[in-house]
């Protein structure tokens, strides 16, 4: 059996950019430029990025980001993953790369003694494979789905094999534990994670990802995160649970004041932070009133149709839901807007307005909401209040990449762009 290893880090749309190395090669130094984390989703480099040929399109040293080798269960032959963070040549890290600043918000967290412990709701859509933008066949009634199938015990009984797959692989990858439902689209499905320290779960999100697309290969069919792949269906959204745990192992939610300035920060930031909710130009259309996606910067308690929920439960499990981004979304860089946000909050004791009871899409016209493209989502990057916890390097990299993206999406039909994001998102 054939041995090999993926070396690789993060790009800013969430993929993973490296080599195949031979399996004796763990560990030694790797290089690459450090331009390959700041390239289009269609795989192209940035023009005119001070990246590329400004600077002789430079290596960055390929570091490792701390954890075992990954095993990869769909790849053919015993395939494993060194995931790695970029570092310039000095030995700096590279704040182009997004798992650095996701890193960077939570070493402002460790210097108050705090740590962030997160999870997330995954939702996806299962297609037919070979290029075709429809629903799958049930393996077991040989029939194609046509309806929705919310929570359905026999339409996920119908798919066991390939569930199956990802809860074994999910394991031998250390994912921990899945939870997985039918959701409300054709062919929707939702995987929630088990909550553990932050980075980790961003990774896991990552890694989740892949063996979700690799295994649905296997088993004949396709799988996309991208946010809104029919427009008559429900779109797929990446949710965020997080708590904040002090030295002592108490949640620090549990103290309503730290709680609603965590809420506050996050209501703050809300508008500007819209690109890393919403990546591309098919993000904007999951922003539907009604439908599960938050378009407005709302709070409260038990309350599915606002953007940040409190879910119930004992005071020691308390926790923010975030649930505006969708599920093309990059983890390290919506974790690190939605937590540098919150600390931004705590840090000024801010206070938010009133918790919304009720239906929050019929919300009052003055509370702000997202940027209702992708254009003005670019722009929004301007805004002072992310500076505060976003490297600017991020932020001009990802303005750049994204504008980019903007321009080759509109010179393609509406079914050649949502084919380019079904494998990307």
């Amino acid at each position: 059996m054939s041995e090999s290893l993926r070396v690789a880090a993060v790009d800013l749309n969430g993929q993973l950019r490296g080599k195949r190395v031979p399996k004796n090669q763990s560990g030694k130094q790797m290089r690459m430029p450090l331009s390959v984390l700041n390239i289009d989703v269609f795989g192209a480099d940035i023009e005119h990025s001070p990246l590329v040929f400004d600077s002789g399109d430079q290596d960055g040293v390929m570091v490792p980001a701390g954890r075992d080798l990954i095993p990869l269960p769909w790849v053919a032959g015993a395939a494993e993953l060194d995931l790695r963070v970029m570092h310039k040549e000095d030995g700096a890290p590279f704040e182009g790369d997004p798992r650095i600043a996701l890193s960077n918000v939570l070493d402002r967290y460790a210097r108050h003694g705090w740590q962030v412990i997160a999870a997330c709701e995954l939702e996806f859509f299962l297609l037919e494979d070979g290029g075709n933008l429809v629903p799958p066949v049930n393996p077991k009634t040989g029939r194609r789905l046509t309806g929705t199938e919310i929570l359905s015990l026999r339409e996920l009984d119908g798919f066991d094999l390939f569930f199956n797959d990802i809860t074994n692989g999910a394991k031998l990858m250390g994912l921990g534990d899945l939870t997985i439902t039918t959701e409300a689209g054709v062919g929707q499905f939702e995987v929630t994670m088990t909550h553990g320290p932050a980075l980790h779960i961003a990774d896991h999100v990552i890694l989740l990802k892949e063996l979700i697309k690799g295994t649905a290969r296997n088993h004949g069919m396709a799988a996309t995160f991208m946010a809104k792949p029919f427009s008559q269906e429900s779109g797929n959204g990446l949710h965020t649970h997080f708590s904040v745990i002090n030295q002592a192992g108490e949640n620090i939610f549990c103290n309503q004041t730290m709680l609603q300035s965590a809420v506050a920060g996050c209501l703050e930031a809300f508008e500007a932070s819209t690109l890393l909710f919403a990546p591309y130009t098919n993000s904007f259309e999951r922003f539907v009133a009604g439908a599960h996606a938050p378009t407005a910067a709302t709070w409260g308690y038990e309350n599915r149709t606002v953007a940040l929920r409190i879910p119930s439960g004992p005071a020691a499990a308390r926790r923010i839901e975030h649930r505006v981004a969708g599920g093309d979304a990059n983890p390290y860089l919506l974790f690190a807007a939605i937590f540098g946000a919150a600390l931004e909050g705590i840090e000024r004791k801010a206070v938010p307005p009133a918790p919304i009871e009720g239906n929050a899409y019929e919300h009052p016209a003055h509370l702000p909401g997202l940027l209702p493209d992708l254009s003005a989502a670019i722009e929004g990057l301007e805004a002072p209040l992310l500076k505060q916890f976003m490297p600017p390097l991020i932020l001009e990299n990802l303005a750049a990449t994204k504008s980019q993206e903007r321009d080759l999406f509109n010179k393609l039909s509406d079914h050649d762009a949502l084919m380019a994001l079904i494998d990307a998102a």
